[in-house]
C-alpha cells in the first residue's frame, strides 16, 4: 500500500493513544490520549475494553476528519490475552496481568507448564505468563471458560473490534506466554496438553491486511467502508522493528514505558538465566531475540514522581560524592533481582528533587546495563520512548555498557514501527538517532562500580 498517513492504534499499559503518523515526513502529527482504566470489580481486576473502544472510535473520527488516514494499524501492550464466546463477545473480562489471582493455581499450572528450554519464556508472578492467566481461568470460572471458542492475542482484539476478522501474531503469542515454542515456530505442548490449539485462530503477519472496517463502525464513524486494518503487533516488537529494516547487528533496543524491554540482535551468544527475568521474545520476521525486561517506568513513577526537574551542580556533587543511590528492586517480582526489596541508601526525606532525580535515573541505567548484560547485548545501544530524554540515565547507562549510546529522535519507535506496517518499501524509514555524549565518565564509572559493589 501507499499510504502516506497511518492511524496507530497504542494501546499502553497505563495510557492508550491514537496517533497520527505521517510515513512521508516520519513523524506523528496528531495524538489524542486517554488512561488504560482498570476495573477493580467482580470478577477480577479487568481492563475496561469497552471505554477504551469507545475512545478509539471517536478518536478515529476526530483525527480524520482533520487528517485524512488512509490506514489503521494496531500495537499493543504484552501479558494480555483475549477470550471470546462463538458470537465473539467476551467469555470473561480481559484480566489486568498485575492481578495476583494466578497465583491460586500456581503450584498446580507449574506441573503444566513447559520448560524455558522449550519456550524460553520465565515462569513470572501473578499474570504475566498468559498461560497461566488461561489456566487459572479455566479452574476458576470452568462455567464461562467452557463458552471460550477463541482465544486471542491483544493487539488483535483491537483488530477484531474493527474488522470482525479474527487472528493471531507472533510478537504476542511469542511474548512470555508460555503458549510458543520459538525454535519450532509452533505452539507449545502447553497448548495441546490444555486442548487450547482448535481455540487458537490463524495466525496472519503483522504486516498483513486483515480487512476493511466492519460496516456499522464506517458508519459511526465517517470512515471510509474500505479503509484498510492492519494485524499489528506487541508494542516493544514494533519499537524494535524499524531498526531491523535500517540497521546492521549488533546492537540493542531499549524500549521504555511502564516496562523496559531490552533485545538485543545480533549479540554474544549466552545462556539466559530464566530466574533473573531473561526470556527470548519473537521479532515479526518470526526471529527468537534474547531479551530482558523490568519496571522501569513503573519505577520511575514511584521514585520521581516530580518527574524531570532541573538538577544543580551542588546536588549532582553530593549524589556523587556520598555515592547515594537506590538499590534493587521497586517493584519487586521481577527483573533481574526479582527477590529484592528496592531502598535508598540514606534516608529518602532528606533528598532533594534533583538528587532524588540522579539517583532514581542511575540506579534505572543500571539496572538497564545489567539486563543488556545478562542478554548478551553487543554494538550500539538504542533508547526509545520517555527515557531517551533523560540525560542522566542515558550519561550512566553508557558509561556502565562501555558502548555508546544512541537515541532516537523525534517519533517513538513504536509509531514508526506500526505505522510502517502497511508499506511495501520501508528502506526511507530508517529511524533517526544520535550519539549520546557523556559528561563525568570517570566520577560515572566510580558510582557504578560503587552501585554493583553494594548489590552484590
Amino acid at each position: 500500500m501507499n499510504a502516506s498517513r497511518v492511524a496507530v492504534i497504542d494501546i499502553g499499559k497505563t495510557n492508550a493513544k491514537l496517533v497520527v503518523f505521517d510515513l512521508q515526513a516520519g513523524r506523528e502529527i496528531a495524538a489524542r490520549t486517554t488512561p488504560n482504566r482498570v476495573i477493580d470489580t467482580s470478577p477480577y481486576p479487568h481492563f475496561d475494553t469497552e471505554a477504551l473502544f469507545a475512545f478509539l472510535k471517536s478518536a478515529l473520527a476526530e483525527l480524520h476528519r482533520a487528517y485524512s488516514f488512509e490506514a489503521i494499524s494496531i500495537t499493543a501492550h504484552g501479558a494480555t490475552i483475549v477470550v471470546l464466546d462463538e458470537a465473539g463477545e467476551l467469555a470473561l473480562p480481559v484480566l489486568d496481568y498485575e492481578y495476583a489471582g494466578p497465583e491460586e493455581t500456581a503450584y498446580a499450572y507449574r506441573a503444566m507448564r513447559p520448560p524455558f528450554a522449550e519456550t524460553g519464556s520465565p515462569p513470572l508472578p501473578g499474570g504475566l505468563n498468559v498461560g497461566a492467566q488461561l489456566f487459572w481461568q479455566a479452574k476458576s470460572f470452568p462455567k464461562q471458560f467452557a463458552n471460550v471458542a477463541t482465544i486471542l492475542t491483544y493487539p488483535q482484539y483491537w483488530a477484531y473490534r474493527l474488522t470482525g476478522v479474527l487472528a493471531n501474531e507472533i510478537t504476542s503469542i511469542g511474548c512470555h506466554t508460555d503458549l510458543w515454542n520459538p525454535w519450532a515456530a509452533d505452539y507449545s505442548t502447553l497448548v495441546d496438553r490444555m486442548g487450547w490449539r482448535k481455540k487458537m485462530p490463524p495466525m496472519r503477519r503483522a504486516d498483513e491486511k486483515l480487512g476493511p472496517l466492519r460496516r456499522d463502525i464506517a458508519a459511526e464513524t465517517g470512515l471510509p467502508a474500505d479503509m484498510p486494518v492492519y494485524c499489528g503487533l506487541h508494542d516493544s516488537n514494533a519499537s524494535l522493528l524499524p531498526h531491523l529494516w535500517a540497521a546492521s547487528p549488533p546492537f540493542s533496543v531499549v524500549s521504555t514505558g511502564t516496562w523496559v524491554v531490552i533485545m538485543a540482535v545480533g549479540g554474544r551468544a549466552v545462556a539466559l538465566d530464566d530466574k533473573r527475568d531473561t526470556l527470548v521474545n519473537v521479532n515479526a520476521l518470526g526471529q527468537p531475540v534474547p531479551s530482558a525486561r523490568f519496571m522501569g517506568g513503573r519505577a520511575f513513577q514511584l521514585l520521581a514522581p516530580q518527574g524531570l526537574v532541573p538538577v544543580t551542580e551542588g546536588e549532582r556533587r553530593r549524589v556523587l560524592d556520598g555515592t547515594i543511590a537506590y538499590l534493587p528492586s521497586l517493584p519487586s517480582g521481577s527483573g533481574p533481582y526479582p527477590d529484592r526489596e528496592g531502598r535508598f541508601t540514606v534516608e529518602e526525606a532528606g533528598l532533594t528533587p534533583g538528587e532524588r532525580l540522579l539517583v532514581v535515573s542511575w540506579y534505572l541505567a543500571l539496572m538497564s546495563a545489567t539486563c543488556l548484560d545478562l542478554i548478551g547485548a553487543d554494538g550500539d545501544t538504542i533508547v526509545e520512548g520517555p527515557f531517551a530524554v533523560n540525560g542522566a540515565y542515558l550519561d550512566m547507562l553508557s558509561v556502565a555498557t562501555g558502548r555508546p549510546v544512541r537515541v532516537s529522535e523525534g517519533s517513538t519507535g513504536t509509531s514508526l514501527g506500526t505505522a510502517g506496517l502497511v508499506l511495501g518499501d520501508k528502506a526511507h524509514l530508517a529511524p533517526k538517532t544520535a550519539l549520546h555524549g557523556v559528561r563525568d565518565g570517570e566520577a560515572l564509572a566510580a558510582y557504578a562500580r560503587a552501585w554493583r559493589g553494594m548489590v552484590g
